[in-house]
């Protein structure tokens, strides 16, 4: 039985296609993406749905709450990957007070429904994407909604690994720190391959991360550590309590963590992604009474505040430098990129500052230039803050090209033998 040649892509809160973007670039032909859902709840304007429809014509796109869609839609999608960055949320769940139904979690919460795309699809890959701070929520009992996580993948039989990757130090020109998930299915080669090594040598040199994101060789400062998640979800949620490093593998229940420290590549600095200065727009320069604003807002500062309950304290904040340093990569860009605020990127060139140009955003992202033309900038810059590094998500899907070439599921290998 020959074997079809490409993959088929499910996209789940789809952004302005930076996941699919990053797959395309790794190999148009072999990526198909067949089916994305963007939904941005509370706005009458579909903004990033708009730009996803704009810059890719082909497949479906669906611009409803995931949630109202129904199994069987989602079943006919088939698809063999599932794809999406969903935000950090309390995933902490209960049992029905019937008992009949198991394990409910909050309602409202994304993850959910990534569980029931999984359910209703098996796919053989899942790829995600989140803020690091998921390895540590919530403060109160550090690492249970994680672990509450990967007890669901646990349970609908899927492997799991786990990276924090800070982008500029494998050579992108912006410090977004991110922690990705990629869970493959129990049973295919892939997992079978990586069943031959121990679960340090899957994340150290082995596993899927290791070979695009390299890292040194021993744990940072003989941080790592093992552990077992309960089968009940329940029991995690009211009791599970551990210290998740940057990196990792969830295997039938089983957990090793370690902290890894990357074998850096030399970063993009800033400089090289602006625009020549005659061609920005002069809206973009600060004013007088702006650059003084910023100069507060970047300074160190001690002030004293009264709680609602009368109380008196101090907020300090440190210095950070005026300008952003166009030797170095660009910092984490949030959605308030472009406002008067203390976490807005400002550069000087020949002597006046700015704000960086919508454009620009979309190159500390990777994207092309334009990508979200069309809206206002208020709205680019904030689905810029929202996007992922494009390059990432290329050097992924270079790597989920090379196991799939080797991997057939068992069901395959069977019908194989009968051909």
């Amino acid at each position: 039985m020959k074997r079809d040649k490409t993959i088929r892509v499910m996209e789940l809160f789809a952004g302005v296609g930076g996941f699919r973007l990053g797959l395309e670039k790794a190999n148009k032909d072999f990526f198909d993406v067949s089916w994305a859902n963007q939904w941005e709840p509370a706005r009458k304007t579909q903004h990033a749905f708009d730009c996803y429809v704009k810059n890719f014509k082909d497949g479906i796109h669906v611009n409803e709450d995931i949630a109202t869609i129904p199994d069987e839609e989602i079943q006919q999608v088939k698809p063999d990957l599932v794809v999406g960055g969903f935000p950090c949320q309390d995933y902490s769940v209960a049992r029905s007070l019937s008992g009949e139904k198991g394990i409910q979690g909050k309602k409202g919460v994304l993850f959910w429904e990534i569980e029931r795309v999984l359910e209703n699809t098996h796919p053989k890959y899942v790829l995600l994407e989140n803020v690091d701070r998921l390895l540590k929520s919530p403060s109160s009992q550090r690492g249970r909604d994680f672990a509450v996580m990967l007890g669901t993948f646990r349970n609908l039989n899927y492997t799991v690994e786990w990276r924090v990757i800070n982008a500029a130090e494998y050579g992108f020109a912006q410090r977004r720190r991110r922690v990705f998930l990629f869970g493959y299915k129990n049973g295919i080669s892939f997992d079978q391959e990586q069943r031959t090594s121990n679960f340090k040598d899957v994340v150290f040199k082995e596993g899927f991360f290791a070979k695009e994101f390299p890292v040194y060789s021993t744990p940072y400062k003989d941080r790592e550590s093992i552990t077992k998640i309960p089968i009940d979800r329940v029991e995690i949620s009211d009791n599970f309590e551990f210290i998740f490093h940057n990196s990792g593998v969830m295997r039938d229940g089983e957990i090793y963590t370690a902290h890894t420290s990357p074998v850096e590549k030399k970063a993009t600095p800033l400089r090289d992604i602006l625009t020549d200065e005659e061609l920005v727009d002069e809206k973009y320069y600060l004013s007088k009474e702006i650059e003084e604003k910023f100069e507060y807002l970047r300074g160190s500062k001690k002030i004293e505040r009264t709680s609602a309950t009368g109380h008196k304290y101090y907020f300090s904040e440190g210095g950070m430098s005026p300008t952003d340093d166009l030797d170095k990569p660009g910092r984490t860009m949030l959605t308030s990129e472009g406002t008067t605020n203390r976490s807005t990127h400002i550069v000087e060139v020949n002597g006046r500052k700015r704000f960086l140009t919508p454009v620009e955003c979309e190159r500390l992202n990777g994207f092309e230039d334009n990508w979200t033309a069309g809206m206002t900038d208020r709205m680019r810059y904030f689905c810029m803050g929202n996007a992922l590094i494009v390059g990432l998500i290329e050097k992924m899907g270079n790597r989920i090209q090379e196991i799939d070439s080797e991997t057939v599921t068992n069901e395959e290998v069977q019908l194989n033998l009968h051909v």
